[in-house]
């Protein structure tokens, strides 16, 4: 059984050394798609989310010895150098179009695949892309470092301790952050939906409401 299994991370890198193209696809195809969902929703802009994953896959074969996999995990290393990217992005002259909200929802769409859910009703559907642009815009709408850790934990479904290692900080740090995250949403949300109340917040439950499980 392990020899049919997929080499890990650390054994796809050394190959990468050595030159092995193949060890690059397969590296690629393994993060490729949580590093663009990630960029995308940091940024909003499809071809920002584009550009931070072809320089992170850049970085990673110029710079592969960089990686420790004493310090952690290869996922954790690529989202890091992902973080950094979107950042000198942020503080770029503004190069990129925000995407309108219907092109926004289809690559999330595409980029989260298929998760199974029935066919909504025109009434739910249209409802739903209300509640997503309202949503996509206040996290859009938070500083980075609350945006990160909603998207990480949140959206991404990633245990506090792989946010934690992401991001650099203490565990504690990113339960704060995402805490005073949500709260900020929360306000945004009764302001965007006044004088109505405001929906019970989830964000992994509206961007991934196709039939994916609610975050715990």
């Amino acid at each position: 059984m392990n020899d049919s299994a997929e080499p890990r991370d650390d054994v796809l890198l050394e190959r990468l050394a050595a030159g092995d193209e193949e060890a690059f696809r397969t590296l690629y195809r393994r993060h490729q798609r949580p590093l663009y969902r990630f960029a995308l929703h940091m940024t909003g802009r499809a071809e920002a989310a584009e550009e931070v994953v072809q320089e992170t896959f850049m970085f990673l074969i110029r710079e592969h010895a960089k990686f420790d996999p004493q310090r952690g995990e290869l996922a954790a290393f690529l989202f890091g150098v992902a973080r950094n990217h979107v950042r000198r992005l942020a503080e770029s002259d503004g190069r990129y179009q925000d995407l309108p909200p219907g092109d926004f929802e289809k690559l999330e769409a595409q980029s989260f695949g298929s998760r199974g859910a029935e066919n909504p009703g025109p009434a739910d559907s249209l409802l739903q892309a209300e509640l997503t642009a309202h949503v996509r815009r206040a996290v859009l709408s938070l500083p980075h470092r609350y945006r990160e850790v909603v998207i990480l934990c949140d959206l991404e479904e990633l245990e506090y301790e792989r946010a934690a290692a992401i991001l650099g900080c203490p565990v504690g740090t990113v339960r704060s952050r995402l805490n005073r995250a949500r709260e900020m949403l929360a306000e945004k949300l009764r302001a965007a939906f006044a004088p109505k109340p405001a929906p019970r917040f989830s964000a992994a439950r509206v961007f991934n409401a196709r039939g994916c499980d609610e975050v715990r």
